[in-house]
């Protein structure tokens, strides 16, 4: 079995990992988080087989959840779209820095951040430019 792909995308809008919390639980009650995208990604196998949507809060990875599935879905203007469902549990992990893109980016497993223990959820990230430091010599 090879490696699940995952998604990457900003979180616009959230300061915060907590303000994606409020945000879904707000949006969603207790049913699964979606959200919904323009493109949808081509490689949903890969990203349905143990994928994440890993969340873009300020210039730095904090977070993901798990893909449940991709489904399509027509907006309001009639145009088709993809809307990613989500596992409502929003996991921390730590911190890696990232440049603004728009849209979603594939991110392999080898480049996704860690998992943080469920003991340190909620440690302060470092500051940016320490974490694009030590991304530069290869510590994460």
């Amino acid at each position: 079995m090879t490696d699940p792909v995952h998604i990457i995308k900003l979180c616009v809008g959230a300061e915060k990992v907590e303000d994606l919390e409020e945000w879904q639980k707000n949006r969603f009650g207790s049913g699964p988080a979606q959200h919904v995208t323009r493109m949808a990604p081509k490689r949903a196998d890969e990203i349905l087989s143990g994928g994440s949507l890993y969340w873009v809060f300020k210039g730095l990875v904090l977070a993901r959840q798990r893909i449940l599935a991709l489904d399509e879905v027509r907006g309001d203007d009639g145009i088709l779209r993809c809307a990613i469902q989500l596992d409502r549990e929003v996991i921390r992990t730590e911190a890696l820095a990232r440049r603004a893109f728009q849209g979603w980016r594939y991110l392999s497993a080898a480049d996704a951040p860690r998992d943080l223990p469920k003991g340190r959820a909620r440690e302060e990230a470092l500051p940016v430019e320490l974490t694009a430091a030590m991304a530069q010599i290869g510590l994460r």
